[in-house]
């Protein structure tokens, strides 16, 4: 991705284009380079996409948790002045987005859910990642997609290198722990601004069930169905992924 990685106190993260504020929120084994199509793209139709790298590895061993990435979240937005913006979060990013909506929807034109967390994720296909095991971790990794060519060499070596690290492996199951015990179904309702749900028909990690789960407790939400596509809907059907978000944010607009 040859977008340029901007560096502001604390904070890294991608700003392509103007327009209407988007901010990317990534998942907890994802990366810039996941949203690689919608910072190329999305720009071209009118929007600002501005991406935060998320501290994952960087937080205290305690505060390793969806509700601190959140934190991170609103100082960011603070830092940058950000107002009438959207979030768009996948997996754990969509979690982190959850938690900042209850908080702070005033701030907020809308939220875009995609793979999200915050109900029931079945993180890794429910098995502990065996360090060292490079088939185990391709085919994991295979299984976030409908097609499995769509995990990449490049993309199996990253996460590879991830599980083997040993204090970044500490801070993923942290992490994961912590999203699955902060369920967030008694505060969807909360939720009052439109919310759009897209979601890949063939997800094994958060299944279709899921998305139907925050469709029906999310009163304010219109939720979109891609065939086959599994928890990444942005990497597999990028087309059709910035399609359904470009064209929910200029209905609204109508």
């Amino acid at each position: 991705m040859k977008a340029k990685i901007i560096s502001q106190n604390k904070f890294k993260y991608i700003d392509e284009g103007s327009g209407i504020p988007i901010i990317l929120l990534h998942g907890l084994m994802g990366s810039l380079s996941n949203f690689k199509s919608c910072v190329e793209e999305l720009p071209k139709k009118g929007f600002r996409i501005i991406m935060p790298l998320l501290p994952i590895y960087e937080l205290p061993l305690l505060k390793t948790s969806a509700t601190e990435l959140s934190n991170f979240l609103n100082q960011f937005i603070i830092e940058l002045k950000l107002e009438n913006f959207y979030l768009l979060g996948n997996s754990l990013g969509g979690h982190v987005g959850l938690i900042y909506t209850v908080k702070f929807q005033n701030k907020m034109k809308g939220l875009i859910l995609t793979g999200s967390s915050g109900l029931y994720e079945n993180t890794l296909g429910g098995s502990f990642p065996k360090r060292g095991d490079y088939n185990f971790i391709k085919n994991k990794t295979e299984e976030v997609f409908y097609n499995p060519k769509c995990a990449n060499k490049p993309l199996i070596d990253e996460v590879f290198e991830t599980v083997n690290n040993r204090k970044k492996l500490i801070k993923i199951l942290a992490m994961a722990k912590s999203a699955i015990r902060h369920n967030m179904r008694k505060d969807l309702s909360k939720i009052v601004i439109p919310t759009c749900i897209i979601w890949g028909k063939n997800d094994k990690i958060t299944p279709p069930e899921v998305a139907n789960e925050f469709h029906d407790l999310i009163s304010s939400s219109k939720l979109f169905w891609i065939n086959k596509c599994g928890h990444a809907p942005m990497m597999e059907h990028p087309n059709i992924f910035n399609n359904i978000v470009t064209d929910w944010v200029y209905n609204l607009k109508k």
